[in-house]
């Protein structure tokens, strides 16, 4: 439950009730000694009941028309389901191409891939910083070598993958081509979705590599790159996931994450860039929390802010730039260490507000994923809450079905105009990249996060098993999915492999002429396609670019 739609307490309501037309306002400065209960709570609460009135003038509209808010195709899931895209990724690549091989078989229509830790930093398994963490928290990949192996039997033409790599992200992709032409993949063919989500890393995630700017434009080569080469490819995913994990509310995660949306559009335009042929390929990514009707609004008003916001601001003309397209994950966050089986019924509603706001991809966690990696029956579970979801449920045979509520359509409204009035306060600094590093979304994330965990500790905020029905003993113990700490081992002698049998002169080359383009400012991407095609690793070609770029470090904010 997040700020905005937090119900007041038994005692505020029945006084708000008193006054006809009350608000939380007055209550307030009627008895000031409650205040300290409310910090960071709206003073527009969930009402009690909803009427006609309170959609009064609200165009609910048709889906498959602009603004889009009951969704982008007019036949919503009856023309298709949505992608069931399971995470997934962990130990050595042989280990993850088991998985995504197991999962596929059980019927899941696209792979995402989760990185280890070393890899989303940039760095090798043999590096210092890496031991540890080799395939703990995803799968190693230092080298094309790895890659290979990855993706070995699994055509990339006609199945879709998510990567899930950020700082390195254009590395990563072009992995992914130069495996892809080894195939003999067609690249009019080729479609998946980079996440590539820089400003997300500055915000809520921590994981970055380069200062902000060099950043910044290393995702516009990817933009760029793609237009010209692989038109399918989504080279970006812009995230709110991470936002929300991290402790915004359901607003701020929707704000924050569609303005970086903008400040992505507007570096591509600045590149030359024409909005109508490179921002259809723009993907975003949100996360679907606890509060079912708030998750199913929130989706409702991107849909509606990105639509305006394309034609208003962009002058955008094709409609497919407008129409907002969006994966969900349930909310990693909510899965509690306590009674973990209770997680598969919150990840199950998660899912149905995903599916009920539209969503075009979808991933369901694991019910052990607040305890370590998932294991395969866990997996199996999450992906068979989706196919319950889309084959037993009925909810896919009309699009939007809670189009018209009073309900969600004035909630939906409250997300719309609350977007755009934290828009408003990110151009007053100039822009997103300038609005993080003066460290405003950083601050009002932290601010959200600390008055939700001491809601939690005062019991305002209910979870289940944890602050309310604990149990001394747990009644339901869980298998726990172990990494084998052989898979450094294992690593590390391919990469040594690697680096024995490559042409060093080869890589040497092709990194000295990265380095120079990025000088130069040149689009990076041919350059980073020659040097992984020469087994360069993910670690020597972030070097290269880090002499040339420098380091990012966060400022005391």
């Amino acid at each position: 439950m997040t700020p905005e739609t937090k119900e007041i307490s038994t005692e505020a309501q029945t006084e708000k009730e008193r006054w006809e037309g009350g608000t939380l306002a007055k209550v307030l400065e009627k008895a000031p000694e409650w205040k300290e209960s409310f910090e960071g709570v709206s003073l527009e609460p969930v009402e009690r009941l909803y009427t006609e009135a309170d959609a009064e003038g609200l165009d609910v509209g048709f889906p498959g028309e602009y603004p889009y808010k009951r969704g982008i195709h007019p036949t919503g899931y009856r023309g298709k389901l949505w992608t069931m895209r399971q995470f997934a990724g962990f130990s050595s690549p042989e280990e993850t191409n088991r998985r995504f091989k197991y999962l596929m078989a059980q019927g899941q229509t696209g792979l995402s891939v989760a990185y280890d830790l070393p890899a989303l930093m940039g760095l090798d398994a043999d590096s210092p910083l890496s031991e540890g963490e080799v395939g703990k928290c995803g799968v190693a990949v230092s080298s094309l070598a790895d890659f290979e192996v990855l993706f070995d039997g699994i055509p990339l033409d006609s199945v879709t993958v998510s990567q899930t790599i950020n700082a390195p992200a254009p590395i990563f992709l072009a992995m992914y081509l130069v495996v892809a032409e080894k195939q003999k993949a067609d690249f009019n063919k080729i479609s998946g979705t980079l996440q590539n989500d820089i400003l997300k890393e500055y915000i809520a995630q921590k994981e970055w590599i380069y200062p902000i700017k060099p950043a910044m434009k290393l995702v516009i080569d990817t933009f760029e790159y793609c237009t010209r080469h692989v038109p399918k490819y989504n080279p970006i995913s812009v995230s709110g996931y991470h936002i929300r994990e991290a402790g915004a509310t359901a607003l701020q995660e929707l704000a924050f994450t569609l303005r970086d949306g903008v400040e992505y559009v507007q570096y591509g335009v600045d590149r030359g860039l024409d909005v109508d042929e490179f921002v259809p390929r723009l993907s975003f990514f949100f996360n679907a929390h606890n509060d079912f009707f708030e998750e199913i609004a929130k989706y409702r008003a991107a849909r509606v802010v990105w639509a305006k916001t394309m034609k208003e601001r962009f002058g955008a003309k094709n409609p497919r730039t407008m129409q907002l397209r969006f994966h969900t994950q349930t909310a990693g966050v909510s899965l509690t260490v306590q009674q973990p089986l209770n997680n598969i019924a919150r990840v199950a509603i998660q899912a149905l507000a995903g599916v009920l706001g539209g969503t075009q991809s979808l991933h369901t966690d694991s019910y052990d994923e607040a305890l370590a990696l998932p294991t395969d029956n866990a997996a199996l579970i999450a992906l068979r809450t989706q196919q319950i979801i889309a084959e037993e449920t009925g909810v896919v045979n009309t699009v939007d079905p809670l189009g018209g509520s009073w309900y969600v359509e004035s909630l939906t409204q409250k997300m719309v105009d609350g977007c755009f009035d934290y828009f408003e306060k990110i151009d007053n600094f100039g822009g997103m990249v300038e609005a993080v590093e003066a460290g405003f979304p950083q601050r009002e994330i932290q601010e959200s996060a600390y008055q939700y965990q001491k809601a939690v500790e005062r019991s305002e905020q209910t979870i289940v098993g944890v602050n309310k029905y604990a149990m001394d003993e747990e009644i339901h113990k869980t298998d726990i999915l172990q990494i084998d700490e052989a898979v450094r081992d294992h690593q590390l002698e391919r990469l040594a492999h690697t680096r024995s049998t490559r042409d060093n002169g080869a890589v040497a080359t092709a990194l000295d002429k990265l380095k120079l383009a990025a000088e130069r400012n040149e689009n990076t991407m041919p350059l980073i396609i020659k040097a992984v095609a020469a087994y360069a690793t993910v670690e020597e070609i972030c070097v290269a670019l880090r002499d040339i770029y420098g380091i990012y470090e966060e400022p005391a904010f």
